[in-house]
């Protein structure tokens, strides 16, 4: 049946802050809906197994491994009612357009949404790499069909995940504990952050000593470090073995000991410091190249501290609301108009001499063909403003946003030129060395630096030296003998992670954050400051796998596995071909063949052990991995091993003496003098703790968690029975009558009274002193979120509704600025710069959320607490409906 002309085209995205933002730029013509990700997948669990496939020998899987690695797609029951309001809309488009991410992900997702919603109309998939209005209107020009390389890659990806968490996961739960789970790329990331770990372990530090010496040169002083005695170098850190703490080579080199560098400390004192030479290069550095998502990451990571996960959340925003591109790439390519953006932004801001002649190209050093094809820059030519940016979406998006500008800008501006300078100094037998460097013209230095005061700015980049030529004769100063140490090799953070896998050619961009998530959430690693830490559990699994599927975990295999479904994405390889490769194998045991071994050879007792070392009579002492986490071990005796304990820290020193503790139980700090009990200083699971009394069949004794920051060493009887106390009553509310109470918890500590809670700020009262008074006063303030810093200002004020007298706010939210009376949220237009907003425009704005919820079209934003009686849903929408319209009424 032929379409009306009236019918309107439908364009399907799969976020909803990308449907508003693309809503903007098409006319009336276009319905614009979400899909919220992927509307369907494998089954999660036997519940979502239709019937017909109940008992297939596959059914676990999800994948008929004899049939073509055939795939059981489901549509989750949460997806269910927005698949069927998909498909009301598609009957009553005139043409459909999906217009997913670019990627393979977005592509599969366009895939997913044409095989269920199976429509009868032309269908056009509409690519771009920013939201703007011409990028909208130029995909729409040039519509493409769906790419069924890119979808056969992502499905293999799918697939081949499945396979490795749902045939070595239940391996790992029978030979070693319930709830591990184990991931193709996971896996070998784990392995990254254990290697490094056995690392240290092996690290044996060396001590040496050296001379730090400050000379003046015209009352200007400058600090050296000693390089040579005589004619022999000097030992540093880098010439040590890390794994035995001795020497490299020793031939040639001086190893200062503490009494030689007293005496040549001396020696300097007495001598006439002289310059020996005076060495001046000039040096020129390039900008690097504009960020791909791995280098995104990184410097979030390192420059803001952000999650790998935080970042691509807060450049998915970005993207979404149309200031910057696609942030899933691994192009440095810059488009013309990208060029010509940042050659204006550049002139215009910095000048013509900070602009370039020719644009400058970088070389994209990846193959793959599925990630969007040009590099994270600022959306469109004429390049937003970072404070607008904050104004619309929050200061940490500015942050971001600010960064990516920053870097396109740098790499399209001219190298920063300056001299590298190298002093030496003789006093006495030693050789001191100080190197300078001055900066000339800063050249793309000038796009991060943000003040007028160029030349103060640029001090971060130099380090100035006096004038000097050889045999100037100088005036010594300080002279310190300094005792140093070898360090073990680093720990990685997020930010080193991603860079060492995209090094090893494993994962891609759409993945990286996605496994340092699952890192981080399956126990297998912890964090301790921003380094990654990995548990006990992680070493005992990657040492399962590392014997029983070497290659699964190997580096290069797994990297090959990646440029495979590269290839499949071109086109280039056969999908089958690859599958049964893997799973069956091809000139190598397959992953089937492995998880059958495994299941005879494995041998719970071997591999649930960690090695610690031997005690001097000869006795073995290891960890091992039991139901409830991991343990020490030593003949009979057996004690917890803290969960937040690095593998490197357990010595065989430190072992045995948590197991001589344990074997002789705590002692006692004293007896509490009201009950006369004993009272004990113990080491839980979760940490320090103390104790009342001693555990009696059926009844539990009163324990309190030490304080954040307490050290177990300042916890004295005195102290132990304070701790008890808490929760303690500090008195009642003198506005509600109800007890305010003090407490320790789970996130830290905090005050009660009735249903409000209010934590404690770090570094403020304790719980032990705090004051009624005190209490009070951070029960009235507003209630915030755990972790999250306070709400940020209104940006706008407008002052009471005239209907309701409810104060209105314009608030900058998650998807961009919004008014509020503290009930309803009514998202601010896009284009409406917040301060433009007048009462009567927000009045109408609430009007029509209000009217929208009561027709069913939207939720309410602000959570009320649930009541008590469970009531149906049909009776919670008409609750919402009623006073949705009570709102209008008294608008």
């Amino acid at each position: 049946m032929p379409k009306e002309s009236g019918q309107r085209s439908l364009v399907i995205v799969e976020s909803p802050t990308k449907a508003r933002t693309i809503e903007r730029f098409l006319g009336k013509d276009y319905v614009v809906k979400a899909s919220n990700g992927h509307i369907r997948d494998l089954p999660q669990s036997q519940s979502e197994v239709p019937l017909k496939y109940k008992t297939a020998p596959w059914k676990d899987l999800g994948v008929d491994v004899d049939n073509d690695f055939w795939p059981l797609y489901v549509v989750p029951a949460s997806k269910k009612a927005h698949v069927k309001e998909l498909k009301e809309l598609v009957k009553n488009a005139k043409e459909i357009y999906l217009a997913t991410d670019e990627d393979r992900e977005g592509e599969s997702i366009s895939w997913h949404l044409l095989e269920t919603l199976k429509p009868t109309v032309p269908i056009k998939r509409l690519v771009f790499h920013e939201i703007t209005k011409e990028a909208i209107q130029h995909a729409l020009e040039n519509p493409r069909d769906i790419d069924f390389s890119l979808v056969e890659a992502q499905e293999t990806r799918r697939i081949v995940d499945r396979l490795f968490g749902y045939r070595v996961s239940p391996l790992l739960w029978k030979k070693m504990a319930r709830g591990l789970s184990a991931g193709r790329v996971q896996s070998v990331s784990v392995r990254l952050l254990v290697e490094r770990e056995r690392d240290r372990i092996r690290f044996r530090s060396a001590s040496y000593w050296g001379l730090k010496a400050t000379f003046a040169k015209n009352g200007e002083n400058f600090e050296t470090e000693l390089t040579y005695v005589g004619d022999r170098r000097v030992a540093m850190s880098r010439d040590f073995d890390p794994d035995t703490g001795l020497l490299k080579e020793k031939d040639g080199l001086f190893t200062l000991s503490g009494p030689e560098a007293e005496k040549l400390r001396a020696e300097v004192l007495a001598a006439q410091a002289k310059v020996a030479s005076v060495e001046q290069k000039p040096f020129t550095r390039s900008p690097a190249a504009p960020y791909v998502t791995s280098t995104l990451q990184q410097d979030g990571n390192r420059k803001l501290r952000l999650s790998a996960r935080r970042t691509m959340t807060i450049a998915q925003q970005l993207y979404e609301n149309g200031f910057i591109t696609y942030m899933r790439t691994d192009s440095t390519t810059l488009s013309n108009e990208a060029l010509q953006g940042a050659h204006k932004y550049i002139g215009a801001n910095f000048g013509a001499e900070y602009q370039l002649p020719a644009p400058r190209q970088y070389q994209t050093k990846v193959k793959n063909a599925q990630e969007a094809h040009e590099a994270i820059r600022p959306a469109g030519e004429d390049f937003a403003d970072a404070a607008r940016v904050r104004q619309q979406l929050g200061p940490e998006a500015g942050k971001v946003y600010e960064m990516i500008l920053r870097r396109t800008l740098a790499s399209q501006m001219p190298d920063a030129r300056g001299t590298n300078i190298v002093v030496i100094v003789e006093a006495g037998s030693g050789r001191f060395r100080a190197a300078g460097k001055t900066v000339e013209f800063p050249g793309f230095l000038r796009a991060y630096l943000a003040g007028e005061d160029l030349t103060a700015e640029l001090g971060g980049h130099e380090k100035v030296l006096p004038s000097m030529a050889a045999n100037d004769l100088l005036k010594t100063g300080e002279v310190d003998a300094q005792e140093r140490h070898t360090q073990p090799p680093s720990r990685f953070t997020e930010g080193a992670l991603i860079r060492e896998l995209e090094r090893l050619g494993i994962g891609r961009p759409s993945t990286w954050a996605t496994i340092v998530d699952l890192v981080l959430s399956r126990s297998y690693a912890f964090k301790k400051g921003t380094a990654l830490v990995p548990t006990f559990t992680a070493m005992a699994v990657v040492g399962l796998l590392e014997k029983h599927f070497a290659n699964v975990v190997d580096y290069a295999f797994t990297a090959r596995l990646e440029d495979d479904l590269d290839a499949i994405s071109r086109g280039e390889a056969d999908r089958n071909t690859y599958l049964r490769s893997f799973y069956f194998g091809n000139g190598h045991p397959g992953l089937k063949a492995l998880v059958e071994k495994g299941e005879e050879s494995i041998d719970p007792r071997e591999v649930c052990g960690l090695p610690i070392g031997k005690t001097e009579d000869g006795q073995e002492i290891e960890v091992r991995i039991g139901r409830y986490g991991p343990f020490l071990s030593m003949g009979e005796l057996r004690t917890g091993v803290p969960d937040d304990t690095p593998p490197d820290y357990l010595t065989v020193e430190r072992a045995v003496e948590m197991l001589e503790i344990a074997a002789k139980g705590p002692e006692a700090l004293g007896e509490d003098p009201e009950t006369g009990k004993p009272v004990f200083l113990k080491a839980g699971r979760f940490g320090p703790y103390v104790q009342l009394g001693e555990a009696e069949e059926g009844v539990k004794p009163k324990m309190a968690s030490l304080l954040p920051g307490m050290a177990e060493t300042e916890v004295d009887l005195a102290l132990a029975l304070r701790l008890l106390t808490l929760p303690r009553v500090i008195g009642p509310h003198p506005e509600t009558g109800e007890e305010v109470l003090a407490a320790n918890g789970r996130f830290g500590p905090y005050v009660k009274s009735g249903e409000e809670i209010r934590s404690i700020p770090p570094g403020d009262v304790s719980p032990l002193d705090i004051t009624l008074e005190k209490a009070v006063e951070l029960l009235k303030q507003p209630k915030g979120r755990r972790g999250r810093a306070e709400p940020a200002a209104p940006l706008k004020e407008l002052g009471p509704h005239p209907g309701t007298d409810k104060p209105l706010k314009i608030l900058a939210g998650r998807f961009g600025p919004y008014v509020t009376d503290g009930e309803i949220n009514a998202s601010v237009p896009r284009g409406t710069a917040p301060e433009d907003v007048n009462m009567e425009q927000a009045v109408a704005l609430l009007e029509a959320r209000a009217l929208r919820i009561a027709e069913g079209g939207g939720k309410r934003p602000v959570r009320k607490k649930a009541s008590k009686k469970k009531a149906t849903k049909k009776a919670a929408k008409k609750r919402v409906a009623k006073k949705a319209k009570k709102t209008i009424k008294k608008a």
